[in-house]
């Protein structure tokens, strides 16, 4: 019988590379599933080399974080094998990233997916609802509300995410929104869904981040963090399919994301729609810096920090 998880690929980078202390997927608490899928995008493409581009750049980081005064690789990190979209149509894929989450999450690891597209984040969540047994909230951080009821002939698109995360019954808070359908306000409205919206032109109004502590406290007992790289301003973060600008900063992020994870235990995260560009890093790197952040913020409810 073969042992799971199969090695990675030969030449295949996994999560912060030689810097990282080596860990055996038993002993890890954190699993690093690369998800690189883009069968859906609408306006410019490259979120499939998403993952890769993050986990290759996150070997330029630090394993220890100034901050937090620790390493993030104590608790344990493995790099699983990236889910094959190979041939996938967008519900046969939904279907790949279920069947490679559930092992891990049912294993009681902190499950950080790497997109490509934000769509792929339904098959996740599919799996923590049933490896958990009871509910759990979304952060979702995004310059868009994601929830048509479909679009592009699909229920399983990018840009319909929230709503399939609603079909699942899960509570979520939607922070740094600035680009909504009216088909998508209709529905926040109808659904009594506006309190939970922190629109990005409201959150520039803000003199303080008193915000941040109603986000935390809107959000309903353990929380999943979904980041769609386009959440933060294009100024810091070009390198994504549809830029809008007018998005969150670096540190206001940050302190959103440590403040969360200090009032709520954190289950799961991801970070999605990374499209690299050519001869320019800056983006890949944001990128593997903020999912460190995140692995590090989720070990403040125990103790670590």
């Amino acid at each position: 019988m073969s042992s799971y998880p199969p090695p990675l690929p030969a030449g295949y980078p996994r999560f912060a590379g030689d810097d990282c202390m080596p860990c055996t997927y038993t002993a890890a608490r954190v699993a690093v599933l690369p998800v690189p899928y883009e069968g859906t995008v609408s306006y410019a493409g490259g979120a499939g080399g998403g993952p890769r581009a993050i986990l290759e750049a996150s070997g330029q980081l630090e394993m220890y974080d100034e901050e937090l005064e620790q390493r993030i690789d104590q608790w344990g990190i493995h790099t699983l094998p990236p889910v094959d979209p190979t041939g996938a149509s967008p519900k046969e894929m939904m279907d790949r990233v279920y069947w490679a989450a559930l092992p891990p999450l049912r294993d009681g690891k902190l499950l950080v997916t790497l997109g490509g597209e934000h769509s792929v984040t339904y098959g996740v969540l599919k799996a923590l609802k049933e490896a958990r047994g009871r509910p759990f909230s979304i952060l979702q951080i995004d310059a868009h509300a994601d929830l048509r009821d479909s679009y592009g002939g699909t229920p399983h698109s990018h840009a319909s995410i929230m709503a399939r995360a609603h079909d699942l019954g899960l509570p979520f808070v939607q922070v740094g929104i600035r680009a909504v359908s009216e088909e998508e306000r209709l529905f926040l409205r109808k659904k009594g869904l506006d309190r939970n919206v922190y629109w990005a032109h409201r959150i520039a109004e803000q003199t303080d981040d008193a915000w941040m502590t109603e986000v935390a406290e809107r959000l309903e007992g353990d929380v999943y963090i979904t980041v769609d790289i386009d959440g933060l301003d294009p100024s810091i973060a070009p390198a994504t399919g549809t830029p809008v600008p007018g998005g969150l900063g670096w540190y206001p992020t940050l302190r959103l994301l440590r403040r969360v994870s200090k009032r709520r235990r954190v289950v799961g995260c991801d970070l999605m729609e990374l499209a690299p560009q050519p001869g320019q890093h800056a983006s890949d790197f944001l990128a593997a810096r903020l999912v460190f952040k995140m692995i590090g913020y989720a070990q403040l409810r125990h103790g670590a920090a």
